[in-house]
């Protein structure tokens, strides 16, 4: 017994090998074959050809419809969404935008793109995805006040996320020109409101030309760190009627804002702080908004040879980079200087905190420890809605950019290495690569636990996609809750290998997000590969009938734990608290009886479904089939039953 463990653990291991993860995964193999489930056409029913009759109704206007309108402000609007370079319209289409809707279809020739949704929610969070991945928003539109309501929680994560999205939603502003019935409820004097406390901007335009202006604004106001998302609400009259003064109208010319560098002063007095630490640290969220921001980064951190923590708000640091000490938060209490670059949560990653009995804090750092900030999160906040988090006391807070300002910092830093400082700074740089490389071992080694278990680990489960994927220019676009097994096992060195969180933790975000980026990825021809919660998933499952009937690829692997696990957690602890018993916690936190077989509902909704994979050995061989219906431009849903955490 004891030769057959050693044998088995050699086995794991011997998967986990090396940087890229090689090892004993089955080998690729066509797709569909036997018992395995395909992406089949549906069956259609044999339609008969219309009559002449039927087909006057069904595309004739009314008799009393005018049908020799020339123009209409909705093309004049069309003009100026292409004029800003905006590619995709994601929408779930409604009367109150029929006038743009139309516009687009006929005189833009499907420019912007439409991008056919069945919930507002999903049209937002694709956008979302889309913009963290192409660098540019995406538009949508929604249907009155309803519509917005309904898309009100992804703006919101994407208001969190400080992602730019614009957003319009269509209105009929005066009373004398709704017709009775749903125009009434679904209108508003000011539609707007509804998100203005999580919007950066918005506005009712009241004319065509004042539409034209407030579009390039609300562009430039988007996309102007600190980013956010932008509302338009547009007047069904103004988008429908004829455009009676067409050479008065004029599109604004549009320049991007150069996004602000911090203070050289500042910078020149962080740079001290930093060459004179003993054990500097570089603490960053979301500071990768372009290619740039990574290569800054790590430019820095070489310069000083000092350890880098990633809370992976974007694509920021290599992970098997030999400074990258992500997984090594206790490098915060030993740390004397700690710089603290576009921090979403600074105090939480500052803080030991406990919410057990009673809620309590500490710092996690030393007491003489020097904390400098550099960000724009500071230049735009507002009071109702708490995303800013709890206040952090600081030492120099440097207002600015964080990728723009980085290059200068490195070379305020360059300017006061002098050999000395050197050769201590590679010596504290190599003892940081042996922690790093460490870290990564014990990570596999890590992995290696419940191997062979059913339900499936999520360790291996994260492992197997990697064996299947690590060959491909690949981008992890989405993960389930507190799944950080990626980041500890794969090796992410490309900008777009990864685009962050959801922002507000708001759920429903993973699926029709990581659409929205695998289509930015479509055009480069990368290979999109996503995680997502199970509970997650149920909010917008729609979201896949968008993937198959727009063709975008994408590989989601369900990590189907069958509960809304963290809120199990969370009750367990409260019921063992008041010593109550732990052992019905199941009911309201659990996805069972009956269990959802989310592979059925892929198919359903016309894309590739494979699963639920329940034994280990099955999984490598369907991850191989999903893999080559991506690959062939169609996406695919992989159901594994994993375990809880």
């Amino acid at each position: 017994m004891p030769k057959r463990r050693h044998s088995t653990e050699s086995n794991r291991r011997n998967f986990l090998k090396g940087a890229s993860l090689v090892g004993a995964a089955a080998a690729i193999v066509p797709p569909a074959p036997g018992n395995a489930v395909p992406a089949a056409p549906q069956e259609r029913l044999k339609a008969t050809i219309p009559g002449p009759l039927q087909v006057a109704a069904e595309t004739m206007p009314p008799a009393n419809d005018p049908v020799n309108q020339t123009s209409s402000g909705g093309d004049f609007m069309v003009d100026v969404l292409n004029s800003l370079g905006i590619e995709y319209l994601a929408i779930n289409c409604a009367s109150s935008y029929r006038g743009l809707h139309e516009a687009v279809v006929n005189h833009g020739n499907n420019k912007p793109e439409i991008i056919t949704c069945v919930h507002e929610d999903i049209a937002v969070h694709m956008a979302q995805g889309y913009a963290k991945i192409e660098g540019k928003p995406m538009a949508m539109a929604c249907h009155g006040v309803v519509g917005l309501q309904h898309a009100a929680m992804a703006i919101y994560n994407a208001w969190c996320d400080r992602v730019p999205i614009v957003v319009m939603g269509g209105n009929i502003m005066e009373a004398d020109k709704r017709a009775p019935g749903a125009e009434w409820p679904h209108s508003g004097v000011d539609i707007g409101h509804l998100v203005r406390e999580f919007t950066k901007w918005d506005d009712q335009p009241a004319s065509l030309q004042h539409f034209a202006e407030s579009a390039a604004r609300a562009y430039r106001v988007a996309t102007t760190p600190p980013m956010g998302p932008v509302f338009l609400a547009l007047d069904a009259e103004l988008q429908e009627n004829p455009i009676a003064n067409a050479k008065s109208l004029r599109i604004p010319k549009f320049e991007p804002v150069i996004p602000p560098q911090g203070d050289s002063g500042a910078l020149a007095a962080a740079a001290k702080l930093l060459v004179e630490a003993q054990n500097p640290l570089i603490i960053c969220d979301r500071v990768a908004r372009t290619p740039a921001g990574m290569a800054n980064l790590v430019a820095l951190a070489e310069t000083l040879q000092c350890g880098v923590i990633d809370n992976v708000g974007r694509m920021n640091f290599p992970s098997r980079h030999p400074l990258n000490q992500s997984f090594r938060r206790s490098l915060i209490a030993q740390s004397d200087v700690i710089l603290a670059i576009e921090m979403n949560d600074l105090w939480g990653t500052l803080t030991h905190f406990s919410d057990r009995i009673v809620r309590q804090s500490r710092p996690s750092t030393k007491p003489e420890a020097k904390i400098i900030t550099l960000g724009v999160r500071d230049l735009f906040l507002k009071s109702n809605y708490q995303d800013f988090g709890r206040w952090q006391d600081v030492d120099l807070n440097i207002a600015g950019d964080g990728e723009t300002s980085l290059p200068a910092l490195t070379e305020a830093v360059k300017r006061l290495i002098d050999d000395n400082r050197k050769s201590a700074f590679e010596a504290r740089g190599q003892k940081l690569g042996k922690l790093h490389m460490a870290m990564v071992e014990q990570s596999k080694t890590d992995a290696t636990i419940g191997w062979d278990s059913s339900p499936i680990t999520t360790a291996r489960m994260c492992a197997e996609v990697y064996n299947q994927i690590k060959d491909e220019d690949w981008s992890l676009v989405g993960t389930a809750i507190r799944l950080t097994w990626p980041h500890r096992l794969w090796d992410f060195k490309k900008s777009k290998q990864w685009n962050g969180l959801s922002g507000g933790s708001g759920v429903g975000y993973n699926l029709p997000a990581s659409l929205g980026a695998a289509l930015a990825n479509k055009k480069h021809g990368r290979f999109t590969v996503a995680f997502g919660g199970d509970g997650d998933f149920m909010f917008n499952p729609g979201a896949l009938w968008t993937a198959a009937h727009h063709k975008i690829p994408i590989l989601y692997v369900v990590h189907n734990n069958r509960a809304y696990h963290q809120e199990y957690m969370y009750l367990t602890a409260m019921a063992a608290r008041h010593g109550r018993g732990v052992e019905r916690m199941d009911i309201g936190t659990t996805i069972k009886d009956p269990n959802i077989d989310y592979a059925t509902v892929a198919r359903g909704m016309g894309a590739h479904g494979e699963g639920p994979i329940t034994d280990p050995k099955d999984l490598a061989p369907a991850l191989a089939r999903a893999v080559a219906v991506v690959k062939s431009g169609a996406p695919a849903v992989v159901d594994v039953v994993t375990d809880p955490r």
